[in-house]
């Protein structure tokens, strides 16, 4: 039996995920220096804490995707149209929040970006158990995120 090599699917879905993030930040760096002028949630972290969880929460994702990937039948699958939903909402979710100042907006889109981490892992499941599991501390964070940004919205107005 041929050994398959599942270095490509990793990096590119790995590297996909830091991508959207990156770009993302570049596009609302401004909105995110402002937001620390903001009045702020009980319990919200210090900047560099966000930083340090996107970039483990894009990692898993990234894993996860590559996960489902390369589980039988190999290849692309349309439980990987979750995987793009979530980025695409990700960098919508940042735009809005932090370069448009669209708080309101942004917490529906986060509603959205839960409802499809959850159908993420209910989805994965099946093909990958640990895929799935990798998902459930985005969901949690979104959850989190959640909280922040609707007090924000509500603190600020």
């Amino acid at each position: 039996m041929e050994k398959k090599n599942n270095f490509w699917p990793y990096a590119i879905c790995i590297l996909l995920s830091l991508l959207v993030g990156g770009v993302a930040t570049l596009v609302s760096m401004d909105g995110m220096r402002a937001f620390q002028n903001l009045q702020q949630a009980p319990l919200t972290p210090p900047p560099v804490v966000f930083s340090i969880v996107w970039s483990i929460l894009y990692i898993l994702l990234g894993v996860s995707a590559a996960m489902v990937y390369i589980a039988p039948p190999r290849g692309i699958k349309e439980q990987h149209l979750l995987f793009g939903a979530a980025l695409v909402l990700n960098f919508l979710w940042t735009v809005l929040f932090f370069a448009l100042g669209l708080r309101l907006a942004a917490f529906v889109v986060l509603l959205v970006m839960l409802a499809v981490a959850v159908g993420t892992v209910v989805r994965y499941g099946p093909l990958s158990r640990t895929a799935a599991l990798l998902q459930i501390p985005y969901a949690l964070w979104l959850l989190f995120a959640g909280y922040l940004n609707l007090m924000v919205f509500l603190l600020n107005g």
